[in-house]
């Protein structure tokens, strides 16, 4: 049996989606910059989904960038609002994702920014206090906040942020990318200029995402080439990919209560019987708090194996994560855990869920961690 628990690395595409993608895979191959009828009915395409996602935010269509993912989204938004508005002071947090943290760091080193990252309490959450402290004494800042930290799930009260963003006159960036499709968003109820989206988070195609730009902000292109994007991306687009987040999106929001529901309800039943269990279980973050219904991060008692636990679920159909997968690869652990928590000797993992993962696999996988530690807890 083979049990795949990392949904926050990726999702399992939608049977439904793939259908939406097989028209035109299969017979829309227009180049959408084309004027012929070819061109034109899959242009049509592309801007149906675009409107698509407009709705679910309930923003102008003229609003929504593709692009490759939520990597490229982040990087245009920063790296454009440095170059292009003027912003010389950046303030963030240790949490964030790679895709903006070394971002970040990487214009600090050049010195095109100063870099301030706020303060965050026990639970991985961060100070409010602190942030309206740096935009009193920034003028012109820009805030690059993730909306739930893909690691331990911690979410950030948003409007609240934005709010603040908004009283100081500082730009609001956002990485939605583990929450867009899981929450309804209104962006005209939360002030925020930049929000980013990538497909695969919600059993969409990978290779594909957004990048929301509020239409007050106004940036040149990162990516240079043709006319595609109305001048702000340039390259041929990904139109099944487009497709196939819009249709993915769709799902999400039609049976976006039943799913949180579900999902809710399976982090919870996982927390209990881990508590049940295994003595000395903790929690990383603030899991019964404000937290991403997805994510369960978890602090197991040091064991003289602790290195080999994700591998002995693995080799027992487990699928689970140590850290957030764009990191694979790497031995130097978890930075977010780090940064709260200074050096751990416990060993984390990340377990995720998604629609499709029921309580009968999370009984399989606690009975499994059960057998683990009752012969290797030190």
């Amino acid at each position: 049996m083979k049990i795949y628990l990392d949904n926050a690395a990726t999702t399992p595409i939608d049977p439904e989606v793939v259908e939406a993608m097989i028209p035109v895979l299969k017979n829309q191959f227009g180049n959408p910059s084309s004027i012929h009828a070819y061109g034109r009915e899959v242009r049509s395409a592309i801007e149906q989904a675009r409107k698509s996602v407009a709705r679910f935010l309930n923003v102008s269509p003229a609003e929504i960038f593709f692009t490759s993912g939520g990597t490229e989204a982040n990087n245009t938004a920063i790296f454009c609002s440095v170059r292009d508005l003027g912003i010389k002071h950046v303030i963030s947090s240790a949490l964030e994702h790679h895709a903006v943290l070394h971002t970040l760091q990487g214009l600090e080193k050049e010195r095109k920014i100063k870099l301030s990252l706020l303060k965050v309490d026990s639970k991985g959450r961060i100070d409010l206090n602190d942030l309206e402290n740096l935009l009193k004494a920034n003028h012109k800042s820009m805030v690059s906040l993730m909306h739930a930290n893909n690691e331990i799930g911690n979410l950030i009260p948003l409007k609240k942020v934005g709010e603040l963003c908004q009283k100081y006159e500082a730009l609001f960036h956002s990485d939605t990318v583990q929450t867009m499709a899981h929450y309804k968003m209104d962006l005209q109820e939360s002030p925020v200029h930049f929000v980013t989206c990538a497909a695969h988070k919600f059993h969409g195609p990978k290779g594909i995402g957004f990048l929301y730009i509020n239409h007050k902000v106004k940036i040149h292109p990162f990516i240079h080439g043709g006319a595609q994007e109305r001048n702000m991306r340039g390259g041929t687009e990904n139109v099944y990919g487009i497709v196939g987040l819009a249709k993915a999106l769709e799902i999400a929001s039609e049976h976006m209560e039943e799913h949180q529901k579900h999902i809710l309800g399976l982090k919870m039943y996982m927390i209990e019987n881990l508590k049940q269990n295994i003595p000395g279980i903790e929690f990383n973050g603030d899991p019964e708090g404000e937290s991403l219904y997805t994510v369960l991060n978890v602090a197991f008692p040091p064991s003289e194996n602790s290195e080999m636990l994700l591998f002995n679920l693995d080799i027992s159909g487990i699928a689970c994560s140590g850290g957030s997968a764009c990191s694979s690869g790497s031995n130097t652990g978890s930075h977010v855990l780090k940064a709260v928590y200074g050096e751990v000797d416990r060993p984390s993992v990340r377990f995720s869920f998604s629609k499709y993962n029921t309580k009968q696999e999370i009984d399989v996988v606690v009975e499994k961690l059960k057998e683990l530690y009752a012969v290797k807890v030190s």
